[in-house]
């Protein structure tokens, strides 16, 4: 075998001029998409184009060796995982070649993402129809694959309905187009197989005609109907939904929609999901874009819905009509809305946060309220939506009987259900219940005249049964369809056609659990291996910035653009170590360290992947096993002891001025950054030369009286490099009517151990700081943070990694603007009527929210707004030697173009440490935190700092 794979990948070496990866890491990458089931490939090539994809899929078809084609990876049936060689069609081929505003036609490539269509055919005031929710990753040739539907295929059909034509070859190299109005082939491989399809359909008509019920989202087999001469024979249309088994797909054209001048959105209201069901056919003939379902767990369940507002219920149903202006569409939506439970929404910001909770459903529904998992595996069943009612009540019923859970929700507009549901994978015993339910459900699904399969294809996860919903006969017929593309039977073998059982290549299978680790992971019952399991690849991180739905996530990937560089990736490699067959060296993996290393540790995932997953916190178990007895990289020593250093400079008197000298003499910085393992290019930040501490020491004592007392943290950074910011958050919170005070001692929330993995130092530094912290957490006292990493740290880590010795912590954390809100509510912040632009800290955005700093803003006179995403400094990450390329195309993705789009008067804002620094890295800007800003406004200063240059 070894032997093979060699000869194999040599030989796609020689011919491919794109990537060809067969090492552990990228086999590992590609081993299982957003589904039940895991296959690893033999390896992964990426073609930079079609004549590309050709000359793999001659060294495919030479050697025997089977090939499964990828898109965005997000299939939730298992189709988009194999064992064959991968083509990542994503990488490279995503290109738009044309779209024609007379024909409304779009000439796409494969990888191109659907958001990026949407957005390039909007400029013509054009749309592409169908939307799954992934639309921002997903891409064109995976919907292709699966006829993929989303919210708008109620009004604008599945993907198969907006296909005219498509670029294919099969995997002898035959390459042809085939669809509406394209010339039959005469000669070749090619006119044979028109003419075999032909025969195949002529002697089967009234078999196909009986067989293929009329349903909207019947997604399930084949389209053999497509085949009939009624239909046009469209070779194209039949293609769509084949999943990866007859075809490789090199190009498509693609039907535009107009899009409506206007959308607004009517949120519905039923006591239940059932009175949602039976409701949703009724509001088909007031023409909507959209009949979508929502139940009450998913919200309860959903961040992203704890500030919208919904109407009274249990079950929702979201409603968009279009219309020529908004008073049209909001008198549509009105007049279907009816006089029960409703909001109509005509706000777009307003829109969107409410599709934003639909649309993050996927996995949301993958935990339920008690924090048990659940999964996909029937999570599209599809039945005639007039019967949709009677199916759920059934469902339910069958779930009950088989003691399992899950949340429908869906587009119950045309009779589709989604559910994720509570199955043990994990056990001999849970393994046969997920099979006995699965069989079940399949004859539920045929006894109500639906389809196994209503959006996301079957894949492996249900087209072992295939037969109970088409007959032996058809079932004969797909195999037949498929030999006469695929004779050799290469292109996805085990899906569709002689599938795996649905059973097999479960995902699960092997993975150790539990394993001894340092953090508490709370969510998960102290289990890593259910940390790690918590991504199951629905891919949000996979966004781009052209495509970003907003948010954090994730800043490496949008950079490189490599699967590694994802959320996603490095959660696939950490359940590959566990596993141990394709990663085998454990905690030692330097697949997985590589992974892992540009990471930023911005936390954004934490909160804008929908299942809450925390790749910082695993990336620091990880650092903290992996280098275990080792020597660790330099910058580690360097930065993670960053406390020390500074607290040792500033304990020497005279010491920061002397330290700040040398680092003035370029000569001498460089040669300091590179011994300690940085980036030699960056400037060192200098050392205050009296810490904040020492300040407040020496500062005559304010009387407390009757106010409100408050804990003001002196972070590192605050306390030994931007004094001023702590001074002048003193000013502000007294000017406030608060009285200030400080730890007593030395203390720290041990961040920088954190992040470079050194979880033993950082745990005795929490502890005895927490030590410290003690009595005022009893007292019910706030600790105020200035610094919003450190902030988060102290509400997030510290508590993971200590457990019960850290109760109350969390809760007593407060940013300084949520003191302000919260404990001086009538004060009046100086109005200051200024413009601001800056950056604001990832892990305020992950883990303590600004919904607070924007109201105090918006108080005090400020417009603007500060940028997204991360800074790309990212604490240690942009200063260590390798990263200052990837950490300045970081800062260029969002930070650069909001500070270049400000006015010339505008005041920079940027709490965090890392993000003044970068700022002023990268551009002429000199940043400032809130408190200082607020601080110049009060009676008696003058002066507004934050300006550009020296000004």
């Amino acid at each position: 075998m070894t032997a093979q794979l060699g000869d194999l990948e040599g030989a796609l070496r020689a011919r491919v001029r794109g990537e060809v990866r067969f090492d552990p890491q990228a086999r590992a990458l590609y081993s299982m998409d957003a589904s039940n089931h895991r296959r690893v490939p033999p390896g992964v090539v990426a073609p930079l184009d079609a004549e590309d994809v050709l000359a793999a899929l001659a060294v495919c078809h030479e050697l025997g060796a089977p090939v499964t084609v990828r898109g965005g990876g997000t299939s939730i049936a298992g189709q988009a995982t194999g064992n064959g060689v991968v083509l990542d069609l994503a990488r490279h081929l995503n290109r738009i070649r044309h779209v024609d505003p007379a024909t409304r036609i779009a000439h796409v490539e494969p990888g191109v993402v659907l958001d990026d269509l949407r957005r390039e055919a909007g400029r013509h005031g054009l749309t592409f129809g169908p939307d799954p929710s992934t639309h921002s990753r997903c891409t064109l040739g995976g919907m292709i694959g699966n006829d993929a539907c989303g919210s708008h295929s109620v009004a604008w059909g599945r993907t198969s309905a907006n296909v005219e034509w498509l670029d294919i070859a099969t995997v002898d190299g035959t390459r042809m187009r085939v669809g509406r109005d394209q010339p039959v082939p005469t000669t070749g491989r090619a006119a044979e197989i028109h003419a075999a399809l032909a025969e195949l359909a002529d002697a089967n008509l009234a078999l196909i005609r009986r067989g293929f019920p009329a349903l909207p989202r019947r997604v399930s087999g084949y389209a053999l109907d497509r085949l009939l001469p009624e239909h046009g024979r469209d070779l194209a249309r039949a293609l769509v939904g084949t999943e990866g088994t007859c075809v490789v797909v090199l190009g498509a054209g693609l039907r535009l929609v107009e899009a409506p001048r206007a959308r607004v959105l009517a949120v519905l209201g039923f006591s239940d999901d059932f009175a949602a069901a039976d409701a949703a056919p009724g509001l088909l003939p007031h023409g909507p874009l959209t009949v979508e379902s929502l139940s009450a767990g998913l919200v309860a369940l959903a961040a992203s819905a704890r500030d919208v507002e919904l109407p009274p219920g249990a079950a929702w149903l979201f409603v968009e009509v279009g219309g020529g202006s908004v008073a049209e569409a909001t008198a549509r939506a009105h007049a279907l809305a009816g006089s029960g439970p409703a909001r109509v929404v005509t706000d777009p910001a307003g829109q969107r946060a409410l599709w934003r909770i639909r649309e993050e459903a996927s996995g949301t529904a993958t935990r339920m309220a008690d924090g048990s998992e659940a999964w996909p595996g029937w999570e599209d069943t599809a039945v005639p939506p007039e019967r949709l009612g009677a199916y759920l009540r059934a469902l339910a019923e069958l779930m009950a009987r088989h003691e399992l859970r899950g949340l429908p929700y869906g587009h119950f507009g045309e009779g589709c259900v989604h559910i994720r549901i509570d199955f043990d994978l994990l056990t001999t015993r849970g393994v046969a219940a997920f099979r006995a339910f699965s069989s079940d459900l399949a004859d539920l699904v045929v006894a109500h005249g639906g389809s196994l399969s209503g959006e996301h294809g079957d894949g492996q996860a249900r087209a072992e049964f295939l037969p109970r919903m088409y007959g032996p006969e058809i079932v004969e017929l797909f195999g037949a369809f498929k030999a006469i593309w695929d004779p050799a039977g290469l292109l996805n073998p085990g899906i569709l056609v002689r599938p795996h059982p649905v059973d097999d290549n479960l995902r699960f299978t092997g993975m150790r659990t539990p394993v001894p680790v340092e953090f508490g992971y709370p969510a998960d019952g102290g289990d890593f291996a259910a940390a790690v399991r918590r991504c199951v690849g629905v891919g949000k991180c996979r966004e781009t910035a052209d495509t970003s739905s907003g948010g954090v996530m994730c800043p490496s990937y949008r950079v490189t653009g490599e699967e590694a560089h994802s959320t996603r990736g490095r959660a696939r490699l950490l359940h590959e170590m566990l596993i141990g067959d394709v990663i085998t060296d454990g905690w030692r993996s330097t697949e997985v360290r590589d992974a892992l290393d540009l990471c930023l540790s911005c936390k954004g995932c934490r909160s804008d992947c929908p299942v809450d997953v925390d790749m910082a916190t695993y990336k620091a178990e990880f650092l903290h096993h992996h280098y275990r007895g080792r020597l660790r990289p330099a910058a580690h020593y360097a930065l993670g002891n960053l406390p020390l250093w500074a607290r040792a400079v500033g304990a020497v008197p005279g010491l920061a001025g002397l330290a700040n000298a040398a680092a003035g003499v370029p000569a001498l910085r460089r040669a300091a950054l590179g011994l300690a393992g940085l980036d030699r290019t960056r400037e060192i930040p200098p050392f205050a030369s009296e810490p904040f501490t020492r300040w407040w020491r020496d500062r005559p004592r304010v009387e407390g009286g009757s106010r409100r007392r408050v804990v003001l943290w002196p972070d590192t950074f605050t306390n030994r490099f931007r004094p001023e910011v702590g001074r002048a958050a003193v000013e502000v919170l007294e000017a406030a009517g608060l009285e200030v005070v400080v730890p007593p001692g030395s203390v720290c929330c041990g961040l920088t151990w954190v992040s470079t993995g050194q979880l033993g130092v950082a745990r005795r530094v929490m502890t005895r700081t927490v030590r410290i912290l003690r009595p005022a957490i009893e007292a019910g006292l706030p600790i105020v943070g200035l610094e919003p990493s450190c902030a988060a740290a102290l509400r997030t880590d510290v508590p993971e990694l200590l457990g019960r010795a850290a109760d109350g912590l969390a809760d007593s954390v407060r940013t300084f603007a949520q003191a302000l809100e919260e404990y001086a509510p009538h004060w009046s912040p100086p109005v200051l009527d200024r413009e601001v632009t800056g950056q604001l800290h990832c892990h305020q955005h992950a883990v303590l929210g600004d919904a607070a700093d924007r109201r105090l803003r918006t108080r005090a006179g400020l417009t603007g707004e500060l940028a997204g995403g991360c800074c790309g400094l990212a604490g240690n990450f942009g200063y260590e030697a390798a990263h200052g390329e990837v950490s300045r195309a970081v800062a260029a993705d969002r930070l650069l173009p909001a500070l270049e789009a400000a006015g010339p008067d505008a005041v920079t804002l940027a709490d965090g440490f890392s993000c003044r620094t970068q700022i002023t890295h990268v551009s002429d800007h000199r940043p400032v935190h809130l408190a200082e800003l607020l601080a110049a406004g009060l009676p008696g200063r003058a002066g507004h700092p934050g300006a550009r240059g020296g000004e």
